[in-house]
């Protein structure tokens, strides 16, 4: 999952041993897939468990292990795209498998018993799995997905020791205790929608609208502390390097939880702070904070350039040796390719006139050294 490969498959027309291979480049042979395949019915997929999907978005926020075992591979992958999908705009960062068979090559690694379970959401059919994947400490068992309009009975939540043998009955097979409180009014909410007859579509809408809510009113708090680790412009100085920031220190979020945590934004009840807690140790922060550390550095690096840009370098290179001209010169090249490099935010204007600068520096030093700089990467 996650990689596009372009191939040809050879035609009835093509002669063997004639048909040539063409050289691609790596960008054009492989590419990477930036959002997830959409679910287009997410309540479709969720009806057979919609009292129980607020536990579920809190295992796969927590990237918890997780099988899904349906009777065809089509309900079986929209689920777990539903699944996957239900956190968003929160990346799922852990590995995902809409269908997964005993041929696949984990089949080893995810069935083993010597160790825990990954951090994997599976979707299976073999009735197989319902006894080699019995050790996950969480399953979700599903009936035939009915067509829209048509509502399945409602699963309970059964202990995994109930899982047993092959005919099981559908549920969600887990001892996971949720760390918030159920969403009453959502639950009201779409079961007042399924004795009106409400179109699944707009359940849909309903369901995937509850889920966004929830994780931004999860996700907010922390994003606004990762922005305080963020160092102030005014320490930006152009002669040295960009400041570091600050570490993410797990208490001393947790202390802002209290004034500016997610009960600013939602009626949920529960045990925020746990949630968190738990969070913290997932592959989903992981990858989250990855991603945002490696974006405030990015704006660092930018913010660092555009304070050379308003340096007024000739007045500088006054002041100081050809060594440390030619030196400013090779580093402010090297910002040029980082900058293309990285995908630096910077302002077209500012590229440009740091390029201005680097050939006013360059036409200042002797024609001997303009020489060698000249032919020293691009200006």
């Amino acid at each position: 999952m996650g990689v596009v490969m372009k191939v040809r498959i050879p035609t009835c027309h093509d002669k063997p041993g004639t048909t040539q291979i063409v050289q691609l480049t790596q960008q054009v042979l492989i590419g990477y897939i930036k959002k997830y395949f959409y679910c287009a019915s997410p309540f479709r997929c969720f009806c057979p468990v919609f009292l129980h999907s607020q536990m579920l978005w809190e295992l796969v926020l927590l990237g918890e292990p997780l099988v899904v075992m349906a009777p065809s591979p089509s309900e079986s992958s929209e689920t777990v795209l539903a699944l996957v999908n239900c956190i968003s705009p929160l990346k799922y960062f852990s590995d995902f498998r809409p269908y997964f068979t005993i041929h696949d090559s984990e089949f080893k690694e995810y069935t083993t018993r010597t160790q825990a379970p990954p951090s994997v959401i599976l979707g299976v059919t073999n009735p197989f799995f319902a006894k080699t994947l019995q050790h996950w400490p969480h399953i979700i068992r599903i009936g035939d997905l009915k067509p829209t309009g048509e509502i399945p009975k409602q699963v309970k939540v059964k202990k995994l020791k109930n899982l047993k043998t092959l005919d099981s009955k559908p549920g969600v097979y887990t001892s996971y205790k949720p760390y918030l409180n159920r969403d009453e009014e959502i639950i009201k909410q779409l079961q007042k929608g399924v004795q009106q007859k409400r179109p699944s579509e707009a359940q849909s809408v309903i369901l995937r609208r509850y889920f966004l809510e929830l994780t931004q009113s999860f996700i907010i708090p922390l994003e606004r502390y990762v922005a305080s680790l963020m160092p102030l412009q005014k320490s930006i100085s152009p002669w040295k390097s960009p400041p570091q920031l600050r570490q993410f220190l797990p208490e001393e979020f947790m202390k802002t939880l209290e004034k500016t945590g997610p009960q600013l934004t939602s009626r949920i009840k529960g045990d925020w702070i746990g949630l968190y807690r738990h969070f913290l140790k997932s592959p989903n922060f992981d990858g989250w904070f990855k991603t945002r550390r490696k974006e405030m550095i990015q704006k660092l690096e930018a913010l660092h350039l555009e304070a050379l840009c308003e340096e007024d370098l000739l007045l500088w290179i006054q002041k100081h040796t050809e060594v440390e001209t030619v030196d400013l010169v090779l580093k402010l090249k090297n910002k040029l390719l980082q900058a293309d490099r990285e995908h630096l935010p910077v302002k077209p204007d500012t590229m440009e006139k740091l390029r201005t600068h680097i050939d006013a520096i360059i036409l200042a030093l002797p024609e001997d050294l303009q020489g060698i700089l000249l032919k020293t990467g691009m200006t």
